[in-house]
C-alpha cells in the first residue's frame, strides 16, 4: 500500500480502517484534469510516490489529514472541494 508522509487510514475503496462507514469520497482526478496536471506531476508537488495519486483518485486510498490538507492547497481550494464523507453528486446533476 502506498505511504504519504506518515499518515494513515489506509483502506479499500475510500474507507477507513476504521469501519465501512466512513468512506471517503475524493475529487482529486477531477481537479487535476481539469487544471492539465498529470499524475506525476501532482505527486512531485506533494511529495508522494505516483502511484499513491492514482490509489487516491481510485478511492483504494485515504490520505492522512497532513496530505489531504496539502492537496487542497496545492489546488487552491478549500479541503472540503476535495473531499466528502458522502458521495459528490454527478457532473450534470
Amino acid at each position: 500500500m502506498p505511504t504519504d508522509d506518515g499518515g494513515g487510514g489506509a483502506g479499500r475503496k475510500g474507507r477507513s480502517s476504521v469501519g465501512n462507514s466512513e468512506a471517503i469520497y475524493n475529487r482529486i482526478a477531477v481537479l487535476r484534469v481539469e487544471r492539465g496536471v498529470s499524475r506525476r506531476e501532482l505527486s512531485e508537488a506533494l511529495g508522494v510516490h505516483y502511484q499513491t495519486v492514482g490509489y487516491l483518485e481510485r478511492g483504494e486510498y485515504s490520505p492522512s489529514l497532513h496530505l489531504a490538507l496539502r492537496i487542497a492547497r496545492y489546488f487552491e481550494v478549500p479541503v472540503e472541494v476535495v473531499f466528502s464523507t458522502v458521495p459528490f453528486p454527478r457532473i450534470g446533476q
